[in-house]
């Protein structure tokens, strides 16, 4: 099985994602599954190196950066072609899922998804993941109605004290200098 490798690209392509969203410190906390799928190691690696990051920041790509159950996540990313995009001032919300989220999938997704002709598809998923204000998770309230960057909504369901977007339940959460990770155990698809 091919490892795959988190570099400095892999960074700047999670960075992108909420810049393209606004066109109209600590690691995930318990549930967060650390094992590889195959999704994650067919996934390819960055393919270019953006500038070196600044120092003394923890923004929502550091959350993902510095977590290896988010993996397949950056690569995703990375072959979306954003650059630079999450590293603003925010404030950001990120559901993010891990590595055994995208593994639920069924088997080729992913792989189809980070292809250049289905890019669209892929970047329009991703911005499915992030609204444009922070809510932590004393903010959501069961049948809130969040607006995610891709336009859509989203719906906030709270249930014995546990909290989920959709299907997908949160089961850790990071704060970050430009927003907040909610790390989610599935992946949010838009209807």
């Amino acid at each position: 099985m091919k490892k795959l490798t988190i570099g400095p690209a892999a960074f700047a392509a999670f960075a992108a994602l909420t810049l393209v969203a606004c066109d109209k410190g600590a690691a995930p906390t318990a549930g967060a599954e650390p094992a590889k799928t195959a999704a994650a190691a067919a996934t390819p690696a960055p393919a270019k190196n953006p500038e070196p990051r600044r120092t003394g920041m923890n923004t929502v790509v550091d959350v993902a950066l510095g977590s290896k159950d988010h993996t397949t996540l950056v690569a995703a990313l990375t072959a979306a072609d954003y650059v630079d995009s999450l590293d603003n001032a925010g404030p950001f919300t990120v559901f993010a899922p891990t590595n055994a989220a995208f593994g639920k999938l069924p088997p080729g997704t992913v792989e189809g998804l980070v292809k250049p002709e289905k890019h669209d598809d892929l970047r329009g998923i991703l911005k499915y993941h992030v609204t444009v204000s922070m809510y932590g998770v004393a903010a959501l309230k069961d049948g809130m109605v969040l607006s995610m960057a891709d336009g859509s909504k989203a719906t906030v369901h709270v249930k014995d004290g546990k909290v989920s977007i959709n299907d997908a339940a949160i089961v850790g959460t990071v704060q970050a200098s430009n927003g907040i990770v909610h790390v989610i155990d599935s992946v949010l698809m838009p209807k």
